[in-house]
């Protein structure tokens, strides 16, 4: 099964994450998924939903992960949508930070190397596993672009380099001087992880005092809907995100303050009725 994914080129964590599920697959029932059939897939899902009472989002990635390996590497042909099904996700809208709310967070990041990062996520729209990865030459301050190599899906793609946001760097690279590294972490050639800087996010969204949940997603949720709220059109913003389908990157129109408040309500539309008198409501004795 490693070498399948090898030969597909799937990313180095996809990889410990398929290898990881079947694993757990496998020692659940302490027997080769070789030997394991239809019903032994369907009772191990019935028990992650109702015994383990896993979410939706965990679930797929179980199913994508069994999937892989009875169609890649075992060469079953079952019908798998109906052996393996696919549950059913949610869809939810993430609670969007405003400007001022992202100021105010950002203020709260003690570490200028934390708040660096936490900057690029909200400045150019970086995942955090992509913003950790930066190499100092992955910066152009002549054409004024990041390079983000090897993002999600294994894409290249440019995103723009805001002026503020370059000063904020080179400030850093004064500090820091990093060589290859935009961020290196503690381990001597190498970057800092994404979990010290979750960990960072969260002890900055206790000091900063916002009731809103904040991840350092939540920064690249902003990125998208104030640039819609400022008027760049989805295409655009889709090519800066790297989303491969236009629909993920439409999913931010619903969010938007200036689409929903400027949309009157049919309630403002009609004209009270002739001959009904309009009194002000009178408050009931307490």
């Amino acid at each position: 099964m490693t070498e399948d994914m090898q030969v597909r080129n799937l990313s180095s964590q996809t990889q410990a994450t398929y290898l990881q599920q079947v694993s757990l697959f496998a020692r659940h029932f302490n027997k080769s998924p070789e030997i394991l059939g239809p019903e032994e897939i369907r009772s191990y899902q019935v028990y992650l939903t109702n015994e383990r009472k896993l979410a939706p989002s965990s679930i797929i990635i179980a199913v994508a992960a069994l999937r892989f390996l009875y169609k890649i590497t075992l060469h079953k042909d079952w019908d798998l949508a109906e052996v393996i099904p696919t549950p059913k996700k949610p869809q939810k809208l993430p609670i969007v930070l405003s400007p001022e709310e992202v100021l105010k967070f950002l203020a709260s990041v003690r570490s200028l190397k934390h708040r660096t990062i936490l900057t690029i996520c909200y400045a150019a729209g970086l995942r955090v596993s992509e913003a950790v990865c930066l190499k100092v030459t992955d910066v152009d301050s002549q054409r004024m672009v990041i390079r983000v190599e090897q993002g999600k899906g294994l894409r290249d793609r440019y995103v723009m380099l805001s002026p503020k946001l370059l000063k904020i760097l080179q400030d850093w690279w004064r500090v820091d001087k990093p060589k290859e590294w935009l961020f290196p972490g503690d381990r001597v050639g190498g970057h800092i992880s994404r979990f010290a800087v979750e960990e960072a996010c969260q002890r900055a969204h206790r000091r900063s005092y916002i009731a809103k949940p904040i991840t350092p997603h939540s920064l690249r949720h902003a990125f998208a809907v104030h640039l819609l709220e400022a008027g760049t059109d989805v295409r655009t913003i889709q090519i800066l995100l790297g989303h491969r389908s236009l629909a993920t990157t439409a999913d931010y129109l619903r969010l938007t303050a200036t689409k929903v408040c400027s949309t009157k309500s049919p309630f403002d539309l009609h004209q009270p009725l002739a001959g009904v008198e309009q009194r002000p409501a009178v408050p009931r004795d307490s």
